[in-house]
């Protein structure tokens, strides 16, 4: 990808492509056409607008007769929020284990550096599914906490590293001999420098985050009916692939779209950053 000026095409569409996706899920409730627990068996399957259907179902009807569009629209809310919160979670926690981990040292190094070993050895699907069974109740706060717990070590490895080189930076040493405290020192000058690496590492991993909240849902571990997720209606139409397609695609091409713009964009600021 050669590019055009500061900003190449595809990165200005991939941007534009993810603010209509962050819009829509704002404005998810006001834009649905019908309530997603509207139920219509007599308008089971209605094909959408563009393969001979009608503008009272534009993007036709799953089969209990639920407005595709609606239903849609609601499932970029839930996942881009769970996905989003729960990457925001994840390099929260891993950001502050890994610079207390790097700047304390001792006995709390070697605790995270086991956590971060004991995370980077079992895959994180068979750690997730283990959280799954232990929590009471499969609900939006325990699938952030799920989502979080995913890929928070690499956010402390980067932490840790990014503490451990500031400990012997100059201007590290001449407030601390000024007598500045560790908290000061971290949050104002250590922490900043960080910021660009963290913001890239949370674009790279957010698309990885979106499709595991959508596998976990579509194998029927996720959001529960009455609400639904992209996930939860691919799952849900995996049966009328061949006899009413859309109810697959639609939500799929939601999710193809979605995790291509935001790599692209994440792969473009990693570039400009120079992350590895």
């Amino acid at each position: 990808m050669s590019p055009s000026g500061n900003f190449p095409l595809l990165i200005v569409a991939s941007f534009l492509i993810v603010a209509v996706f962050v819009l829509l899920a704002i404005f998810a409730a006001p834009l649905s056409p019908h309530n997603v627990a509207d139920i219509n068996l007599l308008a089971r399957f209605r094909p959408p607008v563009f393969l001979g259907g009608t503008w009272d179902y534009p993007l036709g009807t799953d089969r209990l007769g639920r407005d595709m569009l609606s239903l849609i629209l609601r499932g970029i809310q839930i996942s881009l929020t769970i996905a989003a919160v729960g990457t925001i979670c994840g390099a929260i926690f891993g950001t502050t284990l890994g610079l207390l981990s790097g700047w304390v040292g001792g006995l709390l190094d070697n605790l995270v550096g086991i956590l971060v070993d004991f995370q980077a050895t079992i895959p994180n699907l068979i750690l997730i599914l283990a959280l799954v069974t232990i929590m009471p109740e499969a609900n939006f706060v325990a699938f952030v906490i799920i989502m979080a717990m995913y890929g928070w070590d690499r956010y402390a490895r980067l932490a840790r590293a990014i503490a451990l080189n500031a400990k012997n930076q100059p201007y590290v040493q001449a407030q601390q001999v000024i007598g500045a405290s560790a908290f000061r020192i971290v949050t104002r000058s250590v922490l900043p420098n960080f910021m660009a690496v963290l913001l890239v590492t949370m674009s790279l991993s957010f698309p990885q985050t979106i499709l595991l909240e959508t596998t976990l849902s579509f194998l029927g571990i996720g959001i529960q009916p009455p609400d639904t997720s992209l996930g939860v209606l691919i799952g849900e139409g995996r049966g009328q692939l061949y006899n009413a397609p859309w109810v697959v695609l639609l939500p799929a091409s939601v999710i193809l779209l979605a995790t291509i713009s935001i790599s692209m964009l994440g792969d473009w600021a990693r570039d400009r950053v120079g992350v590895d």
